[in-house]
């Protein structure tokens, strides 16, 4: 009766679970139904042109007549069969992961998919008779045994390393897909580590005065919040931030896992090819979060500029997929943030400073501060310091640069006092020059101690310094009008030694530029309470034409 009933459905899916009831209810049906069942519903999707593998059809296939075929005794699949339905459980639970929206009724629901999917390995491995199968209780095992079982074959012949291969790969491809799944449910990325920023500079102080608090000797180290973790067999560290990541441990845990599988699927060219063709057949270049993992590999191992081509061909399809969906989700924004912070990354260990700064102000303009990160609230920081890094080495080359300098003062703000030994060192050079000339000090320079430090500059213990640190100040100076007539006297300071001649001024010039300098002053010190990363990210968006043509 059932099968009559089958015969008069037209629709494929009704027809599809007439069957599998007649499959459920009569188990001796699944040896002559079940394959032929399994095969319409594979061939159904495709017909249907569906483009993603969560859908209605797979998921009856995966969840309702695959298991009742590999569990079935008297079923005797071939190996490639097996490998085939195998490798469709696994690319339908592993888009599920990500993709939920296709399947929008209650009863579409799959719980445990990653539970599902391991004990389906192990049914698989069994009948596959796979070497070392004892049944698989987690995925780090299922590593492990294909590790050794890689080692092993090694040095055995070509032919038996071909019997291992499947097992090998699909092993390690489901064990790289389920930490890659277990990494995305916390948003990270993956960056050039500038620990080093505030620490690479030795500097020697020729003065002090009462006043100081800067100069204390504290060198940066590692804070007890850091964890550094040495990439093994690759001599790369990764440092994680303990108190961003609550559950770093896990995380780090994953991303080694995830490394390891990817290693071991790319240690011979056989694993390669195979893995190749899985992925190939998944169509996973339209995968976006797998699109980020292999961005993460190729950066980690220093392939920079193969990595840049990968962010740029992902932003395009960001892009792309944006517009198809005709809105911006977070989620999709955080993505294109990703990848634009992943670009000056790679930018800037490739000595690329100038793009670098191009991508980091497009991501700090882009979110007018609701830029929380990818991780806790690291981004904005890490733009931060990463053009701090830019601007540094042009900052304190021997050539005179006041205008990098003056970045580089401003953005030492940040996380300080962990920069003071760097913004000692540009007082040196400042000291050593004589003058400085930076007319946005006032607009973003807000922290007491920098602000003392500038006051002290200008009087007879600090170096009687000539400071042109208010808009259009130099213009003043360096352009005296000469109809005044009168006796030219030294900039700023009473006492002071005679200037050169290109940069005199009146007495009434001088007397108002210092009444300015201290009005100045004296309202910047109100200005301390300010929040500085409003400060420092209004410096990103006004000054954003000026940071860039800085850099060359």
């Amino acid at each position: 009766m059932l099968l009559k009933a089958t015969e008069q459905c037209f629709n494929t899916l009704e027809k599809a679970e007439m069957l599998l009831l007649l499959l459920k209810r009569f188990p001796d049906s699944v040896v002559q139904h079940g394959v032929s069942l399994g095969e319409s519903l594979l061939e159904a999707e495709t017909v249907e042109s569906l483009d993603t593998p969560v859908n209605c059809f797979r998921k009856l296939f995966v969840c309702d007549v695959l298991p009742l075929i590999l569990n079935n005794p008297e079923m005797r699949l071939p190996v490639s069969l097996l490998y085939k339905y195998m490798h469709k459980a696994a690319e339908f639970y592993i888009c599920y992961r990500y993709v939920i929206d296709g399947l929008s009724e209650k009863s579409s629901v799959v719980t445990e998919p990653w539970e599902r999917l391991l004990e389906m390995v192990g049914v698989v491995g069994s009948l596959c008779d796979w070497q070392g199968e004892k049944g698989s209780r987690s995925y780090s095992e299922l590593l492990q045994r294909v590790s050794e079982l890689c080692r092993y074959m090694s040095a055995a012949d070509a032919e038996g390393f071909a019997r291992c291969c499947g097992q090998i790969v699909t092993c390690c491809t489901l064990v790289l897909f389920h930490s890659h799944a277990s990494l995305s449910s916390c948003p990270w990325v993956l960056l050039e580590d500038l620990s080093s920023v505030y620490t690479d500079v030795e500097v020697e102080r020729k003065h002090t005065h009462k006043k100081r608090k800067l100069a204390d000797g504290r060198e940066k180290t590692m804070s007890s919040d850091d964890e550094d973790v040495l990439a093994k067999g690759r001599g790369r560290h990764i440092v994680v931030n303990k108190a961003e990541m609550p559950s770093w441990a896990e995380t780090l845990e994953h991303f080694r896992t995830a490394r390891e599988s990817w290693d071991l699927l790319h240690s011979h060219q056989s694993l390669e090819t195979e893995f190749v063709k899985i992925y190939s057949a998944w169509k996973t270049e339209m995968w976006m979060w797998f699109r980020i993992f292999l961005t993460d590999m190729t950066i980690y191992q220093g392939q920079y500029r193969k990595a840049l081509s990968s962010l740029g061909l992902m932003s395009s399809l960001q892009l792309q997929q944006n517009q198809n969906q005709n809105s911006l989700s977070n989620s999709s924004s955080l993505e294109t943030q990703r990848a634009i912070i992943q670009q000056a990354s790679c930018h800037y260990a490739l000595g690329e400073y100038r793009m670098a700064c191009e991508k980091l102000l497009e991501v700090v303009g882009g979110n007018d501060l609701r830029l929380v990160p990818c991780t806790s609230k690291s981004i904005l920081p890490f733009c931060l310091q990463l053009m701090l890094a830019c601007f540094k080495l042009r900052a304190f080359t021997d050539n005179r640069d006041d205008l990098a300098l003056g970045h580089v003062i401003v953005l030492l703000q940040y996380d300080w006092p962990q920069g003071e030994n760097l913004f000692l060192k540009a007082v040196d050079k400042i000291c050593q020059q004589g003058s400085f000339q930076y007319e946005n000090f006032f607009n973003y320079v807000t922290n007491i101690d920098m602000l003392e430090e500038f006051a002290y500059l200008r009087t007879t213990e600090g170096g009687r310094v000539q400071l042109e640190l208010l808009p259009n100040q130099g213009m003043l100076i360096k352009n005296p009008s000469p109809a005044l007539g009168v006796e030219l006297n030294t900039l700023l300071l009473p006492g002071a030694q005679k200037a050169d001649r290109h940069h005199t001024v009146t007495r009434g010039i001088t007397k108002g530029v210092k009444e300015d300098f201290r009005l100045a002053m004296e309202r910047q010190v109100s200005r301390c309470g300010e929040n500085l990363l409003t400060v420092l990210h209004r410096f990103c968006i006004n000054e954003k034409i000026i940071l860039i043509q800085s850099l060359p």
